[in-house]
């Protein structure tokens, strides 16, 4: 069970956008995303047969792959019967070095672009992991999914799962026996109108059963409910902005919410990353550029850079002018092991112009520097590489937080994520420490262990529930079902 219903999913939490720190980064030339009116690929016939599709991402990789050094020389395709487990065997060491956990992978070109452009994603629509008592915890419910329609949200423990009322199993005997793929297939059906039946315990101690159906649903980058807001800690306003995804319909509600910030002569923030995965690095530079309303068109805001074959591909990117964007005294980065890529390009970038007036608040980080660019299969129209082709700097050019960035922040502080309040709630525990951070309080520094696991069941710290082979919106969105 050491590696069960928390494996490693993406760090990507992480991909999608046009440069990445850990975001997904358009490919600059070979072939344009997104692809509209995608058809789903066949698998066999022509060039669209398992070897030849191998093939063809062997060429990609061999001419795009960020660490060709770790390639192997000899690697025969015929012992693989499926694309994924061939790419996973190409990057096998770039993985043990830490350098690539799963950020290369093949995925749908339908499927992204339903997802990047509007956030349409399908399932119960809840954010699920594991505390440290091996309790299946929802920290967060998405509007307009199942689960919050029938009154499951944040702090929600499921006890059990099944497909019908007399099917109930409790998720103690999932651990128990390790059944992973039958916990998998109870929590993450993969079609439409499967009905399973959750037995949950609320907050007020009662235990109930919940019989949801999937259904597809639009993911809000900023919840309705707590996504923006003024705070008043003591007199003082403080914004807080919680931000579940980098997708195209992010960067008008970042706008909105901050416009409301400048309105009120906000300056001290709350940034909550807490879960995010990442998303378009164009998002993750019109965020930094909200957050820098004193700095100029000659400040770099990131440097990217490709391998050396590849050198004319890169390029600096600087600040941009914003008319919503303030001008920051502190800000309170809320973030976990699930802070990954874009998320962590947005605090990055910050890092040499804030210095000790940006803080860490949480948790380390995933780690994720590095970014993706997509490159699209001809012979086969629905397949869809992103591969890690690109490295992410700031201004100071840094960007080895493969670790994280509790390391590389100047300030930080821990908190745990409290589920006995709603995120945002100056009475939740991260939302609280970095309400202290932003007064002038004194914490503990963040240690560089101290992170949201993804990996293991048997660690204390929560875990995050991913699959094997996660959706987009799970990569992006860590947790998500």
């Amino acid at each position: 069970m050491a590696g069960l219903l928390a494996s490693c999913g993406g760090g990507d939490g992480g991909g999608g956008a046009s440069s990445s720190s850990g975001g997904t980064a358009t490919a600059p030339t070979p072939t344009p995303v997104p692809v509209s009116t995608p058809t789903p690929s066949p698998t066999t016939a022509g060039g669209c047969s398992l070897r030849a599709r191998q093939d063809w991402l062997l060429a990609q990789m061999n001419e795009w792959y960020l660490f060709p050094e770790t390639l192997p020389t000899m690697l025969d395709p015929s012992r693989y019967t499926d694309l994924e487990d061939y790419l996973d065997a190409l990057t096998a060491t770039a993985r043990a070095q830490r350098r690539d956990r799963q950020f290369s992978y093949v995925t749908s070109v339908a499927e992204e672009t339903a997802y990047y452009t509007a956030g349409t994603t399908g399932g119960f629509g809840v954010r699920l992991t594991f505390d440290g008592a091996n309790r299946l915890m929802v920290t967060e419910a998405f509007e307009g999914g199942p689960a919050l329609l029938a009154g499951i949200d944040r702090g929600t423990e499921i006890v059990g799962i099944g497909y019908g009322e007399n099917s109930v199993r409790s998720i103690a005997s999932y651990v128990a026996a390790g059944d992973q793929a039958a916990f998998y297939q109870a929590v993450d059906p993969g079609t439409a109108n499967a009905t399973r039946v959750f037995r949950v315990i609320g907050g007020d101690g009662a235990t109930r059963d919940v019989t949801l159906r999937t259904a597809d649903f639009d993911l809000s980058p900023l919840s309705p409910r707590y996504g923006a807001k003024v705070l008043d800690d003591g007199g003082r306003k403080v914004g807080y902005v919680n931000l579940r995804t980098f997708i195209g319909t992010a960067d008008d509600q970042l706008r909105s919410a901050f416009a409301t910030f400048r309105a009120q002569g906000v300056t001290n923030l709350i940034v909550d990353l807490r879960y995010n995965g990442g998303g378009l690095l164009a998002t993750a530079g019109t965020f930094a550029d909200l957050l820098g309303g004193n700095r100029t068109r000659g400040d770099v805001q990131s440097y990217t850079t490709f391998r050396a074959s590849k050198s004319s591909e890169n390029e600096t990117r600087f600040f941009e002018r914003e008319a919503q964007a303030i001008v920051p005294t502190r800000v309170a980065f809320i973030g976990t092991g699930g802070t990954a890529s874009a998320s962590e390009y947005v605090i990055n970038a910050m890092i040499p112009y804030l210095h000790g007036n940006a803080a860490l608040i949480g948790t380390n980080t995933f780690g994720k520097p590095v970014g993706q660019i997509a490159l699209d299969n001809p012979a086969c129209p629905d397949d869809r590489l992103r591969v890690v082709a690109l490295s992410i700097q700031n201004a100071a050019r840094q960007g080895d937080y493969f670790d994280g960035l509790a390391s590389k922040v100047e300030a930080s502080c821990q908190a745990t994520d409290d589920l006995t309040h709603p995120m945002g709630d100056p009475g939740e525990s991260s939302t609280r420490a970095a309400l202290d951070y932003l007064a002038g309080r004194s914490c503990s520094r963040i240690g560089a262990s101290a992170s949201l696991s993804r990996t293991a069941l048997a660690t204390p710290a929560r875990r995050i529930v991913t699959p094997e082979r996660p959706t987009t919106a799970q990569r992006e969105t860590p947790g998500l079902f």
